[in-house]
């Protein structure tokens, strides 16, 4: 294998072991232009199938050669300083300047994906795919067909994913901010249910005017209150016992205090005793002058009582109503409150509205900048595209791509048709009404190489994109092969001896068979190999000395 020193990114070979029908195949490629031929059924299109699935195409079962265990596939890339760059920052590198990937599958189905010998992701291999090798369908002129393909194509040759991908965000935002409104508009039963809920035990709570604490205090007030008569008796008499009444308990307990301290006198063992007793005497008068102090505050206000005990009533009858204990109505207030308004933020309609214009406003400049991009690029395409089509045996037909309004969407405000008038003055119609499959065809290819020319990667592969086409026209596309061939890798598989004639390099895909299965194999083919090859190509299975002629005539032409 071999690395062209104009080609910054190249596919030096390409592995194949077990693959469909391919039981064991190395092929190496060079840089410029590689054909590969063979007749219908020998296996070319399987070599691209190969191709896709090392790039991170689907893999299953079917792609497994009968009787072995597994398909595996290998590809080997020249690289260049920026893609080593992405291939570090990944933690993918290998040997320097080179790219190696590996894709396994199984015969169960399951398969797995190395870079550079680093275990990867099928997406990590896809999107490494997508920055080196751009394949072109031989079905890609039918995609042209598909409803929002041919504006998925404009907006690919615009060069705008970034902006593309805002776009797409701007609009879930401004439907999200605009589903909020209406929402918030119409309303929920519900929600206007619990709103006035909210609001009567709101009401409720705040007639109450609690303070902090408060059912507490009035508590502790109520019971000394309802019991201040006894309070009061009870305190007082006690107070007389202790140290009021003749035989009071302080007069008693000082009398006996005397006679120990002479006891202590004679035994100090006593002395401790006669401490304990001091110290009774001074806690009975401190009782007692507390007992006295306190019968002095009782409280016997009768009106403070029933203020108190109106109070009470209200608070517990509020509980009630709510389900609640009355020690819970403050915090229970406070939830309520913030619930409210939470609540209502939640249906600020003002607030709603300012933010849906807003996010109606950003999708729509984004919009703008998408469209003014898809019609200046809608003009060039369609030119370059019409001169192509002249050049491919379609003159006078000419290709306009119309963009016109159409109803806001996460691409954006423009509906996209590619039409074609037949002639000068025709008018033009849309090309899925008009146009036949040779034309579709050869405009599905003009838009493939114009494509390709804008492509950021480095190899472009074409899988019978040629089909419909022959005579001067072929001749024109293995031109334009050629040319694309000059600035990147292009390989193609085709049938057409005049594109095949145009290549740098020609790989011939055999079909062989034996007693119990049929397998393919690719040969390089040498210049006598070659011509023979092409002979057979116009000529099919009976080669003639005519049809040699032609070849070597079609093949000197291609060097001049």
């Amino acid at each position: 294998a071999f690395q062209d020193e104009r080609l910054s990114i190249m596919l030096q070979w390409l592995r194949l072991r077990d693959f469909v029908i391919v039981e064991s195949a190395e092929i190496e490629f060079g840089p410029g232009f590689t054909v590969l031929t063979g007749e219908t059924g020998a296996g070319k299109s399987i070599l691209l199938d190969a191709m896709g699935l090392v790039l991170g195409g689907r893999g299953d079962a079917t792609l497994v050669r009968e009787g072995a265990e597994r398909a595996d596939i290998s590809a080997l890339f020249g690289i260049d300083d920026t893609l080593a760059a992405w291939l570090a920052e990944h933690d993918l590198a290998g040997d320097p300047g080179q790219l190696l990937l590996r894709r396994i599958v199984e015969k169960d189905g399951r398969s797995r994906a190395q870079i550079n010998g680093h275990p990867s992701t099928i997406a990590r291999l896809r999107e490494l795919g997508e920055q080196l090798v751009d394949i072109h369908g031989q079905h890609e002129s039918q995609h042209l067909l598909r409803p929002g393909a041919q504006r998925e194509l404009l907006d690919r040759l615009a060069g705008q994913e970034r902006l593309l991908a805002d776009l797409a965000q701007g609009w879930q935002r401004w439907q999200q901010a605009a589903k909020a409104l209406e929402t918030a508009r119409s309303g929920s039963r519900e929600e206007a249910i619990r709103i006035e809920r909210l609001q009567w035990e709101i009401d409720e709570l705040t007639q109450l005017r609690l303070a902090p604490g408060e059912w507490e205090a009035l508590s502790a007030e109520q019971q000394r209150l309802a019991h201040a008569h006894d309070l009061l008796a009870g305190a007082d008499a006690l107070a007389n016992a202790l140290e009021r009444d003749e035989d009071a308990i302080a007069g008693r307990l000082g009398s006996l205090q005397g006679r120990l301290r002479a006891l202590a006198e004679i035994d100090p063992a006593l002395k401790n005793a006669a401490e304990l007793v001091d110290s009774a005497v001074i806690q009975i008068d401190e009782a007692a002058s507390e007992l006295a102090a306190y019968a002095d505050r009782v409280d016997l206000d009768p009106e403070r009582f029933a203020e108190v005990e109106q109070r009470v009533a209200a608070l517990f009858n509020t509980a009630r109503k709510l389900r609640l204990q009355p020690q819970d109505l403050a915090s229970h207030l406070e939830g309520l409150q913030a619930e409210l308004e939470q609540l209502g933020a939640a249906v600020d309609i003002e607030k709603l509205e300012a933010a849906s214009a807003e996010a109606e406003a950003t999708y729509r400049k984004l919009a703008e900048k998408v469209s003014a991009a898809r019609k200046k690029t809608a003009a060039r395409l369609a030119g370059e595209v019409t001169e192509q089509i002249e050049r491919l045996g379609m003159p006078g037909t000419r290709l306009l791509i119309a963009c016109t309004p159409a109803a806001p969407g996460p691409s954006g405000i423009d509906a996209v048709e590619f039409q074609i008038a037949a002639h000068e003055g025709a008018t033009p119609r849309p090309i899925a009404r008009v146009a036949s499959g040779g034309e579709l065809s050869r405009i599905g290819l003009a838009i493939a190489v114009l494509a390709a020319r804008s492509a950021p990667v480095s190899i472009l592969i074409f899988d019978e994109a040629d089909t419909g086409v022959g005579g001067a026209v072929a001749a024109v596309i293995g031109e334009l092969m050629q040319r694309l061939a000059a600035e990147s890798q292009v390989l193609c598989v085709t049938h057409l001896p005049q594109v095949a004639a145009r290549a740098d390099h020609h790989l011939k895909v055999l079909k062989t068979r034996s007693t119990n299965s049929v397998s393919s194999r690719v040969e390089r083919l040498d210049e006598a190999a070659r011509q023979e090859e092409i002979a057979r190509m116009l000529g099919g299975k009976k080669i003639t000395g005519t049809t040699r002629a032609h070849a070597a005539e079609l093949l000197e032409a291609s060097r001049r």
